[in-house]
């Protein structure tokens, strides 16, 4: 089966988040099973210098009249086939590919993710005339409006299927009324039945209402956006498209996230000889000014540092966890005053806290590999790869019960312990209190060697790889296309 996937992101060439991770594992676990993927990219200067084999498939011009190209070739790094739109006005800019250097959105962002969707839509009818996709899977509001302009495209004979996977509800690709008209969409689409929402324009919307079918990821993320709490004001129409909604937990490239193969560790280990762990801890904390403590139970974040992920929580709960003997490692970027808050404390506790703004891959990768304990109490979390990197490294995530981290973290509880399932440390209330009481949790199994390594091992010996979620999406795309 012919798969193309439209994504604005794809690890290890450019990543923002979870969502190039996903990017740049899925095409090869669905070529193992028999899915034959290519992928269409912006051309931001890092993914453009990756293609090799290059030449012109087409020279178009988008709909408000540019002229743009779409390049054809390879992605060395991944191994996989690549359409790439090339128009270095929109594309070869500073910053993340979303903003400027300062965090303002970029004013015009609404053309250059309208053009991934719409030269998606084009490679669905018939582009390349040596490859013709049966499936087209679209990720977030990036790519958000590729069913859209397939659905208002003449159709050939071949019927395409969409597919459409929400990473995270919460971010929507709103603009303004007046960039409708600039997308090259008929007036009917803008509408309640359509791309308009509460008078703006919705990329995500787009992909909720015309895609064949939506995928999250994470089958509890599915249930919880067709609720007010966590539909984010999608909620009324994904139970209207709950026939057509499921969710498919991510997972692990174990090529990247193996701390037995891992370049980035100090030193390598697995779930049956776990010395290096030890190793990786001790030079961590020696490389960052922390006290070289065996008997210190180690708490990693790596997240953005917004509300959202519960870092407030982190903040307000630190004294609890310093107060019991243990520390913090943090890396991270996002709101200014999450970074201004945490870094006071890594100044008022050198030997206990370090945080370092930014994102670092190779040292997310030791931070995993050194840590007891990987903090992830977000408000909310689709799938979260976070707690799964914690789980493969044995570093136990301490989580909060919602979305992906519900469906991958098993409580500590005696119960869990005793039938050979815990896995890690889960807590209901997003409070402060619940918090420090599965902090609390952590220290005492700490404490218990024997049970602690027993938990630790089970976690890292979980299968977490790509191959599961790459039968149910070919399942799922047999399903749509008879």
């Amino acid at each position: 089966m012919n798969v193309l996937q439209v994504s604005a992101e794809i690890f290890p060439l450019l990543k923002t988040g979870g969502l190039a991770d996903v990017a740049g594992a899925l095409p090869g676990a669905l070529q193992s099973v028999d899915c034959q993927v290519r992928v269409v990219l912006p051309g931001f200067p890092a993914i453009l210098a990756d293609l090799t084999d290059v030449h012109v498939l087409a020279e178009l011009s988008a709909p408000w009249g540019e002229p743009l190209r779409v390049l054809y070739g390879r992605l060395k790094t991944l191994g996989v086939n690549a359409y790439l739109i090339d128009l270095p006005h929109l594309y070869h800019r500073p910053g993340s590919p979303y903003e400027d250097a300062w965090r303002h959105p970029y004013a015009d962002n609404h053309r250059r993710f309208a053009l991934l969707g719409w030269v998606a839509a084009l490679l669905a009818h018939g582009l390349d005339g040596h490859w013709q996709p049966q499936v087209v899977h679209s990720h977030d509001w990036h790519a958000g409006l590729t069913p859209a302009y397939m659905a208002f495209m003449h159709h050939q004979s071949m019927r395409v299927a969409t597919v459409f996977t929400v990473h995270n509800l919460a971010y929507q690709g709103v603009f303004s009324p007046a960039s409708f008209y600039e997308l090259g969409l008929p007036h009917s689409a803008f509408g309640v039945n359509g791309v308009e929402f509460y008078g703006q324009v919705s990329f995500m919307k787009a992909g909720l209402y015309y895609a064949d079918h939506i995928t999250t990821v994470s089958p509890t993320y599915a249930r919880e956006i067709q609720t007010p709490a966590q539909g984010c004001g999608f909620d009324g129409l994904l139970r209207t498209r709950a026939s057509a909604l499921s969710g498919i937990l991510n997972a692990v490239d174990d090529a990247v996230w193996n701390p037995a193969t891992d370049p980035h560790v100090t030193d390598r280990f697995d779930a049956d000889n776990t010395a290096g762990k030890a190793r990786c801890k001790a030079a961590l904390q020696a490389d960052l000014g922390l006290s070289v403590q065996a008997d210190a139970p180690l708490f990693g974040v790596v997240s953005r540092l917004t509300d959202q992920k519960g870092l407030h929580l982190v903040l307000r709960a630190l004294d609890a966890i310093l107060s019991r003997g243990g520390q913090l490692v943090l890396l991270g970027t996002g709101e200014a005053h999450l970074e201004a808050l945490f870094k006071a404390r890594a100044a008022q506790y050198p030997h206990a806290v370090s945080v370092r703004i930014g994102y670092d891959e190779a040292y997310a990768h030791r931070i995993f590999s050194a840590t007891d304990v990987t903090l992830v109490p977000s408000q909310f979390e689709p799938c979260g790869l976070t707690q799964m990197y914690g789980l493969k490294y044995g570093s136990l995530p301490l989580v909060h019960r919602v979305g992906g981290l519900a469906d991958t973290v098993v409580d500590c509880s005696l119960e869990n312990l005793a039938d050979g399932r815990a896995n890690g440390f889960v807590f209901d209330d997003f409070s402060q209190q619940a918090l420090e009481r599965a902090i609390a949790r952590a220290f005492a199994l700490y404490a218990r060697k024997s049970e602690w390594d027993a938990v630790r091992a089970h976690g890292m010996r979980q299968d977490l790889g790509w191959q599961g979620a790459a039968r149910q999406y070919a399942a799922l795309y047999q399903h749509l296309c008879a």
